[in-house]
């Protein structure tokens, strides 16, 4: 799953996101149940997707490429557009903005409901994605705008409370409904919430700005360039396994994608007001932070991709079971978060972002372990409960790090770039695994073809079939024996790739701990660099 509960830096931008504006105190109330309603909505979709995934493919007949893609076009537009969607708001209203997005948000739920195949569902998805853009920073520019800062806190604890719970009941509802009606209801579970989070906007939330009232100092060139920067490279890298490296499409993606990525650079440099400050990666936590970030949320959006497929498509699990198997991380982070808050002034940034990516490269390999037919509570449950673990002490004092390594009014700024990257990183690791994930599938179904003696029709049948990977089908007219053993070469190719890949991540996870031993500092959370406000 590309994103498992709240990314890093969100009850920062709560926290510092602007100043309170003139918000009667009984509309209060109404503008945090629209802000939690409405970030929920991102939430759920952000994890349901993934349960609802071998549904989709099989419905629509897509390959595990095309899958992927209903992921991507989602989460590309939300990382690319994330930060210029917080400005919008500053600049036209941040309760405009945000209706608007919830708007957007709900009319692309409904085409994704009713998308006749799997081109029409990723351009659905991508729509989503620029909602859901212009409703994440505006549900939590609402909540900073609507209380003073005195009262503030009670409202953080409230939206991250409520958002936790989501986290938590939003995979096994998905799983619910993917199970027992169709994976249309996925979708279509954002209609009502979004008519409820309009009524409120129409009704109870006052319109509240920040800054200059006009277009000026929105860096939409490098909101452009951010966008066809990681399209590029994510479309190269979906689409070389089928393509090949050569096409002229993937070639073609991969430079402008390449020559995209210089651009935005610079743009930034060059821009009054850039959506990405490139002088505040000179200093030195907050630049090791993000690094940390984008090497630990690769292998945590990246893996967790693969992590529902392996648990519906191989090891037979409903969608449900699969949607409740990571219930253990979100519960060991909700219930432990606020003693790694505590991490940061008792150990310093240092040990707690050296210590959490260990532990949680152990729980990526220990996730690399469980074959076919593997139970739960002995395979995966340990996984899920260190990998958890290991997020839990990482979290907060990366957080933390990140909001002390700049002044406070850079604040804001600083946790919506490390939250973007977050968000980016799990973008690009779900493209660049999945041809991980092909290459070792391919490998390992053409030996297991070989050790079973496949017929020469079936193996050119799965030839035509392994683009799906564990979602194959298998050729009509073989015996029940020959389909069982065709079945076990396909679920353990994909094993073989999932490894692979959980083995990539736990390599990941371990960068990011050393990137945090070589980068980050050993200053207590309470003190500051001499950095502050540069």
């Amino acid at each position: 799953m590309p994103q498992i509960g709240k990314p890093p830096g969100d009850e920062s931008l709560i926290r510092h996101g602007c100043d309170a504006a003139d918000c009667p105190p009984g509309s209060r109330p109404w503008v945090l149940a629209a802000a939690i309603v409405g970030s929920s909505m991102a939430f759920i979709d952000g994890t349901v997707v993934n349960v609802a995934l071998p549904a989709i493919q099989a419905d629509l007949q897509a390959s595990a490429f095309q899958a992927q893609w209903v992921v991507e076009s989602y989460a590309l537009f939300l990382a690319a557009l994330l930060l210029v969607g917080g400005s919008l708001g500053d600049h036209f209203g941040r309760r405009r903005i945000f209706a608007l997005g919830v708007a957007l948000f709900a009319l692309a739920s409904a085409a994704c409901a009713l998308a006749g195949d799997v081109q029409q569902l990723i351009l659905a998805r991508a729509v989503q994605g620029v909602g859901a853009a212009l409703l994440v920073p505006g549900s939590l520019a609402l909540i900073s705008a609507a209380y003073p800062e005195k009262e503030r806190g009670r409202a953080i604890g409230t939206w991250s409370g409520a958002s936790g719970i989501t986290a938590a009941i939003g995979p096994v509802l998905g799983g619910f409904l993917v199970d027992h009606y169709s994976w249309i209801w996925a979708f279509l579970v954002n209609l009502p919430m979004a008519a409820v989070v309009l009524w409120i906007c129409w009704r109870h939330v006052p319109e509240s700005r920040g800054g200059a009232a006009t277009g000026e100092g929105l860096d939409l060139w490098g909101a452009a360039l951010a966008t066809l920067a990681l399209g590029g490279i994510v479309y190269a890298f979906i689409e070389a396994p089928t393509q090949g490296w050569q096409a002229p499409a993937v070639r073609a993606a991969w430079l402008g994608g390449i020559a995209a990525s210089v651009g935005f650079v610079a743009v930034e440099l060059r821009v009054r007001s850039p959506m990405l400050p490139l002088s505040l990666l000179r200093i030195g936590n907050f630049g090791g932070a993000n690094l940390l970030t984008l090497l630990l949320y690769a292998a945590l959006g990246g893996g967790l991709f693969f992590f529902p497929l392996n648990l519906i498509q191989v090891q037979g699990y409903s969608a449900t079971a699969a949607g409740a198997a990571l219930l253990p991380f979100i519960l060991i982070m909700f219930a432990l978060s606020g003693w790694a808050g505590q991490l940061v002034d008792r150990f310093g940034p240092r040990l707690p972002l050296v210590v959490g990516p260990g532990i949680a490269a152990a729980g990526f390999a220990l996730f690399a372990l469980p074959g076919v037919g593997a139970g739960y509570w002995t395979s995966f449950f340990p996984a899920v409960v260190v990998l958890g673990f290991g997020m839990t002490v990482t979290v907060a004092p990366l957080t933390t790090t990140v909001m002390n390594a700049v002044g406070p009014d850079l604040a804001g700024i600083a946790s919506g770039v490390n939250n973007a990257v977050s968000r980016a990183a799990a973008v690009l690791a779900i493209a660049v695994f999945g041809v991980v994930m092909s290459a070792a599938f391919d490998a390992r179904l053409e030996l297991g073809l070989r050790e079973i003696g496949a017929a020469p029709e079936s193996v050119a049948f799965l030839q035509e079939q392994r683009s799906r990977l564990a979602g194959a089908a298998l050729p009509a007219g073989v015996d029940a024996a020959a389909a069982a053993a065709l079945r076990h070469a396909i679920d353990a190719a994909f094993v073989s790739g999932f490894r692979q890949v959980m083995l990539l991540c736990a390599g990941l996870a371990l960068l990011s701990a050393l990137s945090a031993w070589l980068l980050i500092g050993r200053a207590r959370a309470n003190d500051r660099h001499t950095s502050h406000g540069r």
